[in-house]
């Protein structure tokens, strides 16, 4: 269990806020960390788990264009699923991950990049890329999850 996901919990309840995740690379490790807490469904709506561009298209909105203009490891692919997030659900705060956890990536995308959104009702959507390394797949999405995890608190802050 995330050390996080408890005080995560206690700011969403304070803030009265609802949740709601979109993963690819981290596959529904971050809504399990929330909802490994019991009485979570208190502040967490849903989370969708988008591997495929077909399921970030079909389920968040993301549209082919950005897609194929930026690939799925990108700012403004995250962008879209953490806004498609907020609009498809219950929610107050919407974050979005999408990267390589590896094996592989590439020069242009390497193992370990990934790109986070932050959707918050009323409030821009903010974006960023966290370069982790070749630390391998299950640290990867290990540090991915803590990272969305602080990156909801300090919305909540």
């Amino acid at each position: 269990m995330s050390p996080l996901a408890p005080r995560l919990l206690e700011a969403a309840r304070a803030a009265g806020a609802m949740l709601a995740t979109a993963e690819s690379c981290t596959g529904g490790l971050i809504a399990g960390a929330i909802t490994d807490i019991a009485g979570s469904s208190d502040v967490f709506d849903r989370g969708f788990v988008t591997y495929s561009n077909a399921a970030k298209i079909d389920m968040l909105g993301v549209t082919a264009e950005t897609l194929e203009a930026h690939g799925a490891v990108s700012e403004e692919t995250a962008r879209e699923m953490a806004t498609g997030a907020l609009a498809r659900s219950a929610a107050t705060l919407a974050v979005s991950v999408t990267g390589i956890a590896g094996p592989g990536g590439s020069g242009h995308k390497p193992e370990g990049r990934v790109c986070f959104g932050l959707a918050q009702a009323g409030k821009p959507t903010v974006t960023e890329t966290v370069e982790f390394g070749a630390i391998g797949r299950a640290k990867v999405r290990a540090a991915t999850v803590e990272h969305a995890l602080t990156l909801l608190l300090e919305a909540l802050a």
